[in-house]
């Protein structure tokens, strides 16, 4: 059932915003090439007859990547207009290189954004467990409860896609004491490294982005009141390295890693794929080769959790892969650093917002995502770069972000995964969002918006004993749309004044309290103020019962009648950056 979605976006609604630490430029249109050979990402329906195409150009393959029909390959210009005209090619990528923005460590000023300090403990060095600081987030969100319950998440492996890993003892051994990262594959290098975490040859990570993310999902190590400080210690842990230790990448590297991921998940147990990095769209969500992969990931039974983005607070921010409708994109929430006192609890200011731009209420669920303790050494770039957040006695970093936030997620699923081995991604990603607190007024009615926070903040305890299944992405077919027969739109839709609110299928406005009125209209002087804090007013419950005339996943086939915005273009003018972490002030 096609409806018509015509985006009318204010003058002063800012659609793409945000510093990133990466730069690059995906075009989906014609690309502007310079005048020597460059790197391209081929695609078509056939690999074999993509392989045909370029050989008849002379062009050199030098990676393929079977998931998408895709093959990398070195052409000049004159080969790569050549190549757009034959039979069996699709899409012609710029594969360009991503990097950082701020390489130079200490170009970076933020000193005025640290506050709170770690408690005492003892330094991991390595070969021996030891207590750390209590990180919190687990009891937050209802881990600690479970993992009381024997609930750690073992027999599930979560692969992290990112910068590596360090051999940390807390990373290296599970809950039980048993070694855990058995597998580490390089995708710059395209290489495998099989090791005991022991082994020097695993700390493949100099940055410390993907240390701090593993940890958080899996960190075996214990506080002093014996709780675990990751989300799910019990959990396999297999490390994808795409970003190098200045956190440079391509979206070869990137998509490559992802196809192996896929191609080995049975051999190492992969049912959860962690991707704590976001890009601004430059096409329609299907269109994009790396969201084309992370679906292909997901129909192949790998619950997929990316990142919303560290762009907010205007409205559709959220980037890719977080745009695809399908996987679990997530928000990030702070405790206003009063762990114990959920109350002042809120949404960060940094928090990418929806919907996305074909409609789709993102991110779905939100999570700790504020000063979040994890594991760093000092060396990395990143600790060398902001030492004020740096605690060398416990060898733990502060970080803010959507990528710390999306960890914590990664971990609740593999929970949710050991206590319900069957679970189908899409069953995943209903009971989590089923399950989810939402601060509420006294009359019942939401006191958020559900394109700031989705379903509201996870809580991991009533989501492994939730009954629900069957409520997430309902009437998509991700076969179809990969096969470029259906593609979908959401229900989200834009007034003439530039406001959001949600559609049914009759054409009603859904629920009339989530319209944004004048005193919530999304500009370039909007402050987040009091009245976003969860406060006294705010009934907390175990979950918010939406009304039977909304499913989530809900969505209608796209159509012509769907038009874009005249303000926002596809294109070559889209050079926003990528990154894999933006800074942000700690919250």
């Amino acid at each position: 059932m096609s409806q018509s979605f015509k985006a009318k976006t204010p003058n002063k609604l800012a659609l793409m915003t945000g510093i990133g630490l990466l730069t690059a430029s995906l075009l989906c249109t014609t690309p502007t090439l310079a005048d020597h050979n460059s790197v391209v990402i081929v695609q078509g329906n056939d690999i074999e007859q993509v392989k045909s195409a370029v050989a008849k150009v002379g062009g050199k393959i030098v990676d393929e990547i079977k998931l998408i029909n895709a093959l990398g390959v070195v052409l000049s210009d004159e080969q790569q207009q050549r190549l757009r005209s034959m039979k069996g090619v699709i899409h012609l990528y710029q594969d360009r290189k991503l990097e950082t923005a701020g390489k130079k460590n200490k170009s970076y000023d933020l000193s005025s954004l640290f506050s709170g300090s770690s408690t005492s403990s003892t330094k991991d060095s390595g070969s021996s467990w030891s207590f750390y600081p209590a990180t919190h987030y687990p009891e937050q969100i209802g881990a600690t409860q479970l993992h009381q319950e024997g609930i750690t998440g073992e027999g599930v492996t979560i692969a992290v896609l990112d910068t590596g890993v360090r051999t940390f003892m807390a990373l290296g051994k599970d809950a039980s004491g048993n070694d855990r990262a058995t597998i580490h594959y390089d995708a710059i290098n395209d290489q495998i490294i099989k090791s005991s975490f022991l082994d020097t040859v695993w700390d493949s990570d100099n940055n410390g982005h993907g240390t701090h993310i593993s940890s958080i999902a899996v960190s075996s190590g214990k506080s002093t009141d014996g709780n675990y400080n990751g989300v799910a210690p019990g959990a396999g842990l297999v490390v994808v390295k795409a970003f190098d230790e200045e956190g440079r990448g391509t979206y070869m590297d990137v998509i490559k890693g992802i196809d192996w991921v896929v191609a080995n998940k049975k051999k190492y147990g992969i049912k959860v794929l962690n991707l704590s990095f976001s890009a601004p769209p430059r096409s329609r969500y299907w269109d994009d080769p790396l969201n084309q992969a992370v679906m292909a990931a997901w129909k192949a039974g790998i619950v997929v959790v990316t990142s919303a983005g560290n762009r907010g607070p205007d409205p559709m921010t959220v980037g890719v892969p977080g745009n695809v409708p399908y996987v679990i994109t997530v928000g990030a929430t702070t405790d206003n650093y009063t762990p114990n006192d959920p109350s002042d609890d809120r949404l960060t200011t940094f928090s990418s917002v929806g919907p996305t731009h074909e409609g789709f209420i993102k991110p779905e669920i939100v999570a700790p995502g504020g000063h979040m303790q994890g594991m760093m050494e000092k060396w990395d770039r990143l600790a060398e770069a902001h030492p004020e957040f740096y605690d060398e006695n416990y060898v733990f970093f502060t970080m803010s972000g959507t990528s710390q936030s999306t960890a914590v997620i990664s971990g609740v699923a593999a929970l949710i995964l050991q206590a319900n081995p069957n679970l189908s991604p899409d069953d995943v990603k209903c009971k989590l969002m089923a399950a989810a607190r939402g601060p509420r007024w006294s009359d019942g009615s939401p006191a958020f918006s559900i394109f700031q926070m989705g379903a509201g903040l996870v809580n991991a305890y009533a989501a492994v004993h939730s009954a629900e299944t069957g409520c997430a992405n309902r009437g998509m077919d991700i076969a179809a749309d990969l096969a470029g027969e259906k593609h979908y739109a959401g229900m989200a839709r834009q007034d003439a004044e530039g406001n959001f609110y949600l559609e049914g299928y009759e054409g009603y406005v859904w629920n009339g309290s989530f319209l944004w009125g004048d005193s919530f209209l999304w500009g370039d002087s909007f402050l987040w103020g009091d009245s976003f804090l969860w406060g006294d007013s705010f009934l907390w419950g175990d979950s918010f019962l939406w009304g039977d005339s909304f499913l989530w996943g809900d969505s209608f086939l796209w159509g012509d009648s769907f038009l874009w915005g005249d303000s926002f273009l596809w294109g070559d003018s889209l050079t926003e950056p990528v990154d894999i972490n933006v800074w942000v002030p700690q919250e």
